[in-house]
């Protein structure tokens, strides 16, 4: 039986409304008690533009490996960018991506095309951008795990200058059909991966600045018009959880700080800084979003894009099971950071990972590979996306975020509440007019169409999105759908 939500149409006041909070504030934890917490009023102006673009954060690494047909899933999400990094599983599977294993004889001549072996990379890539996707290139390796068994490719390349040459031709061939190639026009170009992690660089951090220095420097000369940056920092956990990581997490700081005042003292190409985070609570992002930025600026990169390019929902420190990543509480938290980065200064941002196969693939079940509640939460973020234009969104209560966009008379708004706690979301109705199509994302939902009212009662662990055509309808007309906001019943459609 669907819990009944009276529907309600009261004005709210000026006074309160002058009292919210705008999205992006400080965090609260779940675990603190808040007072009031009961009503959260979301007021939006459709009207009202903030000069933003929605920007492309529903990226992903990687998806399922499709060699002769497109991907679906990314085209109806509208994933702006698949980055290229443990493309295939371990070791890249030995033929996907990674600089070793296009290129496996590094004494070989790096001009002849005869010694390179693109064919797997080149229908993977083929079905990406059929799909609609762009590619984010990682230059480098994959991630090896069990290196104390025996390193295989991440050791610092004998010669500097020679990988770099081996990745112009990698350049070359997705983007101006050197070796029978394509004209792709990837534009971003990421050197390496973690650095600092060793299951990714068996070198020194003294080597790795020398080797990005070499080849970024020769890249951008070859390639001035193509975005050429790395490194996949480890992150920034130290700056929100200060000593819960120990030396390891501070190092992480350090490393990255260092990196980028290198990169400063000896004017070396940085068009976009990339770095991750794993988290259990999405309000970390927000000081550790704005330190990269501030890190980048203090140094002059005012003009570098600080690109978010790992991330995912795994609350290490509590009752965590893999699983989680594919329920509504993975959705919710997804959603949640998705809504948080448009407000932070962060210009890309890309999921680990959208794979069938692996613990973080939090996207689908396997090995049926139907689509999962998490999925859907990138598929809500598309249509704000496809709206380009953000407008004025204020939220009484840091427990739910939202954000809202307009392109004409196509308006809509998405929320989140990732907390356990169940509000009743107030939404100012003369925002509201028009013809409306409501999705919801729950423990009994899976994207589902529901009814709506400018009142509802929203569960903990969900995520709403509001589409609006006004075209047509009277400014100030309330909504034409009637009835009760069914949030809490449903069929599991796992």
């Amino acid at each position: 039986m669907n819990r009944k939500v009276k529907l309600h149409l009261s004005y709210i006041a000026v006074p309160v409304i002058l009292s919210l909070i705008v999205c992006g504030c400080s965090t609260i934890e779940e675990e603190e008690a808040v007072k009031n917490i009961d009503n959260v009023l979301i007021s939006v102006d459709f009207n009202t533009l903030t000069g933003n673009k929605i920007k492309p954060l529903h990226g992903v690494n990687n998806s399922p490996i499709s060699l002769t047909k497109p991907i679906p899933e990314l085209r109806d999400a509208g994933i702006p960018f698949v980055r290229l990094h443990d493309t295939g599983g371990a070791y890249g599977r030995s033929v996907f991506v990674d600089v070793p294993n296009i290129f496996p004889d590094f004494d070989a001549d790096e001009n002849d095309p005869a010694n390179y072996h693109f064919e797997f990379t080149d229908a993977y890539i083929k079905q990406l951008i059929a799909s609609g996707s762009q590619v984010f290139y990682r230059l480098g390796v994959t991630i090896e795990n069990n290196y104390k068994f025996r390193a295989l490719n991440i050791y610092p390349p004998k010669d500097f200058a020679k990988w770099a040459r081996i990745c112009e031709h990698i350049i070359r061939h997705y983007n101006e059909g050197w070796a029978n190639g394509f004209k792709y026009n990837i534009q971003y170009w990421e050197i390496w991966n973690e650095p600092e992690n060793l299951p990714m660089w068996l070198g020194t951090k003294e080597q790795f600045f020398e080797f990005y220095k070499v080849s970024s420097r020769y890249l951008k000369d070859k390639f001035p018009h193509l975005s050429i940056g790395g490194f996949g920092s480890c992150g920034f956990y130290d700056i929100s959880e200060p000593g819960r990581g120990g030396e390891r997490f501070s190092g992480f700081v350090t490393y990255a700080r260092e990196f980028i005042e290198f990169c400063a003292k000896e004017k070396l190409p940085l068009d976009f800084f990339s770095w991750h985070r794993y988290f259990a609570d999405p309000d970390h992002l927000i000081p550790e979003a704005k330190y990269a930025r501030e890190l980048l600026d203090k140094n002059g990169f005012t003009e570098t894009e600080s690109i978010f390019d790992e991330w995912n929902y795994v609350d290490w420190y509590s009752h965590f099971q893999w699983d989680d990543l594919k329920s509504e509480e993975g959705a919710s938290k997804c959603a949640h950071l998705l809504l948080r980065l448009q407000q932070l200064p962060v210009d890309k941002a890309m999921y680990y990972a959208a794979t069938p196969n692996s613990g973080y693939g939090g996207w689908y079940y396997f090995p049926s590979q139907k689509l999962t509640r998490t999925y859907y939460a990138f598929k809500a973020f598309n249509a704000l996306y496809k709206l380009k234009n953000e407008v004025k969104t204020v939220v009484s209560n840091n427990k739910i975020v939202a954000a809202a966009a307009a392109d004409g008379d196509q308006r809509a708004l998405m929320i989140s509440n990732s907390s356990k706690e169940e509000f009743k979301i107030k939404l100012n109705k003369e925002a509201f007019s028009g013809k409306a199509e409501v999705y919801m994302i729950s423990k009994e939902h899976l994207f589902d169409k529901v009814d709506f009212s400018d009142e509802f009662i929203m569960p903990g662990r969900s995520v709403i999105l509001i589409e609006l055509n006004s075209a047509g309808q009277k400014k100030g007309k309330s909504v034409d759908i009637k009835g009760n906001f069914a949030g809490l019943d449903g069929v599991d459609n796992k």
